[in-house]
């Protein structure tokens, strides 16, 4: 392997990793995250098979992350004529992963957590203790922010990549 190769496979191996370890701050699990990163940057569709030989991982646990990010709209599947395997393409807009991901965590973590804090708050509605009134306004304040990030979210996901950068640096400055 010439320098070059060697430099690109180094950097490679890197970012997979990398993706691998911040996956799991956005929810997923470490080999989803480099299942993802790895076709990411692939320049063609890749087997499950190959998926296996590059991050040296069983078929179940390939096969079942392939699976769960195409479920997500992360990866596609990519049929071949003449081939009886299935292929592996990720998308690879920005843009598109961020809105992706930012809808997957809405449903998996905002979702429920609104709807904790909605019925708290119902719950202890009535309640005239100092405690239960306290927990209740508690409970309203966080049921409003996190509502009204929720929506400030799909506003962002739902605007074109373009609008969206200018906003923000309007908003930032």
């Amino acid at each position: 392997m010439n320098a070059q190769a060697e430099k690109l496979k180094l950097a490679r191996d890197e970012f997979v990793s990398q993706w691998g370890a911040l996956g799991t701050q956005w929810g997923i699990n470490r080999t989803m995250a480099q299942i993802h990163a790895l076709l990411m940057i692939a320049s063609q569709a890749m087997t499950t098979d190959e998926v296996m030989e590059e991050l040296e991982i069983s078929r179940g646990n390939a096969h079942t992350n392939l699976k769960e990010l195409v479920s997500w709209g992360l990866l596609r599947i990519i049929v071949k004529k003449g081939e009886r395997r299935e292929f592996f393409e990720a998308e690879k807009d920005v843009w598109n992963i961020f809105t992706i991901v930012a809808r997957e965590r809405k449903r998996r973590e905002i979702e429920p957590a609104l709807s904790i804090l909605h019925k708290c708050a119902e719950e202890t509605k009535g309640i005239s203790t100092p405690d239960g009134k306290a927990f209740h306004d508690q409970m309203k304040a966080l049921e409003e922010f996190v509502g009204f990030a929720s929506k400030m979210s799909d506003r962002i996901a739902s605007m074109k990549h373009g609008l969206a950068i200018q906003l923000a640096t309007k908003i930032l400055g």
